[in-house]
Formats: C-alpha cells, sequence, structure tokens
C-alpha cells in the first residue's frame, strides 16, 4: 500500500464473518499525524485482543509507511461508531457490523472476507429441562413457541440476525415466543 496525500480522508473495513471494505470518508486524522486506527469486534478475550491487534497494527506500519495504532472498542455498536466518526480506519466486523458500517459511511465497500466465514453456522442451544427435542431441519425451530429464548448480542450476525432468519423461514415469530427476547451479549 502506497500512503497518498489523502490517506487520512480514507476509512478501511475489515470484516469477520464478512469482509474488509474501503471507504473514502469526510473525517479522518490530519495530515501531519498521517495515523490509521485500526480495531476489531470484542468477539474473544479482551487480553487476548490486546495481545494480537498491537502486532497486526505493527505489521500495517511496516507495510504502509504510516503510524498505525490499536484502539479496542466495548461493544458491537462501539465499532460501528468508531468507524462512522474516523477514530478507526481498518476494522475487523461481522456481516451485521459491516453493513451497518457501510450504511453510515458514505462510499464503504468490502474488499476481503475470511474462507472460513462461507461456512460460518449459527447454533441453537437448550436446556436438557425444555423436554426440546433436536431437530435436523429448520422447520423444527417452530418446537420453540411458548419457549423463552436468548440471543447472543443484538448486533451479532451468528447470534441475532441469521437466528431471526431461520426462524422467519420456520414459520417462527418473535412474538410465539413466551415473553421477549433477552440478549447476552
Amino acid at each position: 500500500m502506497n500512503p497518498s496525500p489523502s490517506l487520512s480522508r480514507r476509512r478501511l473495513l475489515l470484516a469477520t464473518g464478512g469482509t474488509l471494505a474501503l471507504a473514502a470518508c469526510s473525517g479522518g486524522a490530519s495530515e501531519a499525524t498521517r495515523e490509521l486506527g485500526i480495531t476489531a469486534l470484542p468477539d474473544q478475550d479482551p487480553e487476548l485482543l490486546n495481545r494480537l491487534y498491537p502486532q497486526v497494527a505493527e505489521r500495517f506500519a511496516a507495510a504502509t509507511g504510516l503510524e498505525v495504532r490499536y484502539r479496542p472498542v466495548t461493544d458491537y455498536t462501539a465499532i460501528v461508531r468508531a468507524f462512522e466518526v474516523g477514530d478507526v480506519h481498518l476494522a475487523w466486523m461481522g456481516g451485521l457490523t459491516g453493513v451497518q458500517a457501510r450504511q453510515r459511511v458514505p462510499g464503504a465497500t468490502a474488499i476481503a472476507q475470511r474462507d472460513i466465514d462461507a461456512d460460518f453456522t449459527s447454533l441453537f442451544i437448550v436446556n436438557r429441562g425444555s423436554g426440546l427435542e433436536p431437530f435436523d431441519d429448520v422447520s423444527g425451530l417452530t418446537a420453540l413457541a411458548g419457549h423463552t429464548l436468548t440471543f447472543g448480542s443484538e448486533t451479532s450476525t451468528s447470534g441475532r440476525l441469521m437466528p431471526l432468519y431461520f426462524m422467519d423461514q420456520a414459520g417462527l415469530a418473535v412474538e410465539d415466543l413466551q415473553g421477549s427476547p433477552g440478549y447476552s451479549g
């Protein structure tokens, strides 16, 4: 990557479970600092992320000649907001957060996806005492009617968006559950 005078006017978006995107934007660091901010979904142990991503920042810095800094975020919403306001320019995001970020930053474009994400799955896990039996077809989700359900994070692709999609495919509405669903993250 060859830095251009307008590099500080660009944002990058890298998504796990989604895509890597490059975006032109109207905000960002001044030409004097030429700092590239990177971040990642807080979907792992923060200690691990704080060990891994500063190393990623060092590699980007070596490859670009720019000052690159890892900026940890607290939740899925924070990563989208940091990208939107220009605090980060390169971000590993999930599918849903990647879409949200591209909607909020005109010109943001997805540029990469991990190969393992093509086979990513969502699981419905039940308590043995629920009386629910395992099933192999999406239509089995109708057995969740009348039971409580807790999704993952509200902005998680695998923890909320895809489960809602599969529930819809089975003909199970959120209103068919007992009470309002909870969120774990």
